[in-house]
């Protein structure tokens, strides 16, 4: 008997047990050159008791999570300033360091208030000050924005940590079925939700873009079917009941339309959904197999992976003059294609040595960069600043999560808990 559980954000403490088992820990594997010191001080609590976060100690992981900063640890600080005229650079020149940050935080009525400033000690400045408000339960949260922020000050574009993660966990039953859960997460992997739990598959979650809706592939009416999920309500629709495959949502960046792949019509084709209507248009009509369509950011064409010229590769489908062309070239097998905001980075499994990996190809140049090195590298996914490929992998025979800098030259690994963890997909950034 199939057993499915939908869950709602307004019920988290009866989700205490499904969460942890889904909760992911950082591993970082492998750091780059020369990060910069930043001395991260622990926030002054304004309020009763004690704080509800170590907000520090957040905006550490994410900077430590970047690969761009080397955080400094709290024993070697010489002071614990929380105000500008408590900060004596001299302090923090005698342990190297070039930024420091110091901040403050309160609560009232329910609401937290979170201020901060950002110190050039080579300078001996103040470089930037800012706040951020927002209720009390989601300190985390606040604690991200203000790593957003010093990210994009130092590093000149925008910070992608108060996003968010969506992944597909999965419980193994000896002599059983499994449980497969779609968990939403933190960045981080922090504060894990439960979103739906099956003993049936889960597969192909994607975000809408303003980041309030997901759309996803389950098996629990016992064939594939397209649904999409508010994730303020935790309401539901089906989308998609076809005979054959239903799979691989897409969703458009106006939010209008859902691109999507379905067999209903004889070999897999790429549609698109008018969400408001329902209405479907078929996109492609060829009897190879064309599948994992994802969506330029203009809107005005479709990345697909097709084998239609013998083995899996990448085509661009022009949605004004339904032309097709071929974009990937190097290498027998190139798929599952995800792209930057910027339009010109792409990340593809590419097959080499027999072994498949997450490759960037540069659409400009036509160059194609392997980024990994482990051997069953899957469902790559852009951060929304393009900083970090996110990716499935396999370590120690369970399956995990994995990052990568665009440039290769970090990498960290977000195993589970318990059991193993696929299909990731990196929100957009979220509306507030």
């Amino acid at each position: 008997m199939k057993r499915l559980l939908v869950v709602l954000f307004a019920l988290p403490l009866a989700l205490g047990a499904l969460a942890a088992r889904a909760q992911l820990t950082i591993e970082i594997t492998e750091g780059v050159d020369n990060p910069t010191p930043i001395a991260v001080v622990p926030f002054a609590w304004q309020g009763p008791g004690v704080a509800p976060e170590d907000m520090a100690a957040v905006i550490d992981g994410d900077f430590a999570r970047s690969g761009l900063f080397a955080p400094v640890d709290r024993a070697d600080m010489l002071g614990r300033p929380s105000s500008e005229q408590e900060v004596f650079y001299r302090d923090w020149r005698a342990i190297d360091t070039d930024y420091l940050l110091i901040g403050r935080a309160s609560v009232s009525e329910g609401q937290m208030r979170v201020e901060y400033e950002l110190f050039n000690v080579l300078r001996q400045t103040r470089v930037l000050r800012g706040g951020h408000l927002g209720p009390a339960s989601e300190a985390r949260m606040l604690a991200h924005r203000v790593a957003d922020d010093v990210y994009e000050h130092i590093r000149g574009i925008r910070g992608a940590f108060a996003t968010r993660l969506l992944y597909v966990s999965v419980t193994r039953v000896p002599g059983g079925k499994d449980y497969f859960r779609l968990t939403l997460a933190d960045s981080d992997g922090a504060r894990p939700i439960v979103l739906l739990e099956s003993r049936e598959p889960i597969l192909s979650p994607t975000w809408s873009p303003d980041g309030r809706e997901i759309a996803y592939v389950s098996f629990e009416s016992s064939r594939p079917a397209i649904y999409r999920q508010e994730l303020a309500t935790g309401r539901r629709e089906q989308l998609t009941s076809f005979k054959g495959l239903n799979g691989s949502p897409a969703w458009s960046p106006d939010g209008n339309t859902l691109a999507m792949v379905l067999s209903k019509d004889g070999s897999p084709d790429i549609y698109l959904m008018d969400l408001a209507s329902k209405r479907l248009t078929r996109v492609t009509t060829h009897y190879a197999i064309d599948t994992e369509p994802t969506w330029m950011p203009d809107g005005r064409s479709l990345l697909f992976t097709s084998d239609r010229g013998g083995k899996p590769q990448i085509y661009r489908y022009d949605l004004r003059s339904r032309n097709v062309e071929r974009v990937t070239f190097e290498g027998t097998y190139n798929a599952r294609a995800r792209i930057a905001q910027d339009g010109r980075n792409m990340v593809v499994v590419h097959q080499q040595d027999d072994r498949f990996h997450i490759a960037l190809h540069d659409l400009k140049t036509g160059r194609l960069y392997v980024l990994t090195s482990t051997e069953l590298d899957e469902s790559p996914s852009i951060a929304p600043n393009g900083s970090m490929v996110l990716y499935a992998t396999k370590h120690s025979g369970r399956g995990i999560l994995a990052a990568v800098s665009v440039e290769g030259g970090f990498k960290f690994r977000l195993p589970a808990r318990e059991g193993d963890v696929r299909e990731p997909a990196w929100s957009p950034y979220m509306t507030r």
